[in-house]
């Protein structure tokens, strides 16, 4: 068997992929975590190739930006003019230079091919001594898909392009997945002999086959277990189509591991998320991205996790977060937004309708309902009043507030940034803190309670409000206010409450 360290692999990305009406290249559409040619990528990483060359054409720049993030060891060789994938070939050989024993061809539009599935067409290839290997797959409907044509003998006669084929040779299932295996210098020395006599006036990889065949080369058949790992993507229904069975592959995998999954048709999960044993996950639940999350949480229903960290044993419910530390037996929901940097410690919480940003949360503590944190630290076991905003903005700049540990704040409190309230402080519903609070105080802000008898009476007559009162107070038996108190003090109708 060939050395690994003689192997080259080149992924063919340079298409324009018309059919996806985009002004994204086909290859760069993202599918559960990772873009088409970045599924192909990782595929072909398991064959352990000393170089992988990534013909790039259509939105070049583009796709060099994204290998350079995802794959800075490929390659990237320039294809101007696409003249078919045996001209990208060729151009990528002649940029090469030295490609070894062995060359991997491979589309980058098939996002569902499995590392073993390539290592098996090479090891295949490389055992038998072939020029040239082809993988193929059995499908029900080959249409527009090239044609695997073999002599009586069942041997590989050549690969028939839809366009090029007789009726007879349509009616073949067997197809051209479109990936191969080469000798290298059997290959270099077709490609110059390539041809565009054909329906599309291009040069096809493909007719290395017969080539080889025709000069008495062994070249061979290698067939896929599974046909849906050919399967590529030219347009957005192919694409979606592509993205539920690798859904259906992945949530498979994850329940073989350990993991519940109560309804698979409806959770989507990344290929870079990882799952420990006796997680649950509820319906309607998107884990992309980074996020982990660790054994017996349970996430959903109607949560969306990006790039967040779940603790064991949390529970996060009808969620939406990015960028989140969630810890070991915190509660998270439902209706809560964690944006980044929030940082939730053990079986602290946030709640109903509350969204956090770049705030940490003790041990304990919580954040139960209808209120922001942004640019917080909390201590422990502190609890935050309903309906409270930490107004960390001024305009200009962020600014921190610091909540110490056992502290309890009352409703619809104003935290004024940057102020600080110490442990143990309390303070009293309704209130706006600007001023530090010491530990242990109590910091109250409101005014005492004044009431105005009969000022809706006097100041809105006739309103069904004015009437509802005049109703309530003859039924306690009093005689209808003259509202003399209720213009005391300079209060006007601009005082009351708006809706």
């Amino acid at each position: 068997m060939t050395s690994s360290q003689s192997r080259t692999v080149v992924v063919l990305a340079a298409g324009e992929g018309k059919r996806m009406k985009s002004a994204l290249p086909k290859v760069l559409h993202p599918l559960l975590g990772r873009t088409l040619a970045g599924h192909v990528l990782v595929a072909a990483a398991g064959i352990q190739a000393q170089r992988t060359l990534v013909v790039v054409g259509h939105g070049a720049d583009q796709v060099k930006a994204h290998l350079a993030e995802v794959a800075p060891d490929a390659e990237p060789v320039l294809q101007a003019v696409q003249h078919g994938t045996g001209h990208a070939v060729r151009i990528a050989i002649e940029a090469a230079g030295d490609v070894g024993d062995t060359v991997v061809v491979l589309n980058g539009d098939v996002p569902l091919l499995r590392p073993e599935t390539v290592r098996d067409l090479v090891e295949t290839h490389e055992a038998g001594g072939c020029g040239a290997t082809v993988l193929a797959a059995e499908v029900a409907d080959p249409t527009g898909l090239g044609r695997i044509v073999r002599d009586e003998s069942g041997r590989l006669e050549r690969i028939v392009e839809e366009r090029d084929a007789t009726a007879e040779q349509r009616a073949i299932r067997e197809i051209n997945a479109g990936i191969y295996a080469f000798d290298g210098a059997l290959l270099r020395e077709a490609l110059g002999k390539l041809s565009t006599d054909n329906d599309q006036g291009e040069e096809y990889l493909t007719d290395v086959f017969g080539l080889l065949a025709t000069d008495g080369k062994p070249v061979g058949v290698h067939v896929a277990a599974d046909a849906t790992e050919t399967l590529g993507c030219n347009d957005r229904a192919e694409l979606a189509g592509l993205r539920a069975l690798l859904r259906d592959r992945i949530n498979r995998a994850w329940m073989r591991s350990g993991v519940t999954i109560l309804d698979p048709a409806t959770t989507w999960i990344d290929v870079t998320v990882t799952l420990e044993r006796d997680v649950l996950l509820d319906q309607n639940t998107q884990l992309r991205g980074a996020t982990s999350v660790a054994a017996g949480a349970t996430v959903g229903p109607d949560t969306t996790l990006i790039d967040t960290v779940v603790g064991a044993g949390a529970s996060v419910v009808r969620t939406h977060s990015v960028g989140a530390e969630v810890g070991p037996e915190a509660g998270v929901g439902p209706f809560a937004y964690l944006r980044p940097g929030t940082r939730l410690a053990r079986k602290s919480k946030v709640g109903t309708f509350v969204e956090t940003k770049n705030s940490e949360l003790g041990e304990g503590s919580k954040v139960p309902h209808l209120s922001y944190v942004g640019d917080a630290t909390i201590g422990e076991h502190t609890n935050i009043g309903a309906a409270s905003v930490f107004v960390n903005y001024d305009g200009v700049d962020k600014h921190r507030t610091v909540i110490g540990s056992y502290a309890r704040t009352g409703s619809d409190n104003m935290f004024v940034a940057p102020v600080e309230v110490g442990d143990g402080a309390y303070t009293g519903a309704g209130t706006v803190v600007r001023e530090d609070v010491p530990p242990g105080a109590l910091a109250v802000s409101a005014g005492a309670l004044r009431i105005f008898e009969g000022w809706t009476e006097s100041k809105r007559p006739g309103t069904p409000s004015a009437e509802a009162a005049a109703r309530a107070r003859a039924a306690r038996g009093e005689t209808p206010h003259d509202g003399d108190d209720a213009g005391r003090d300079g209060l006007t109708s601009g005082d009351t409450a708006t809706e």
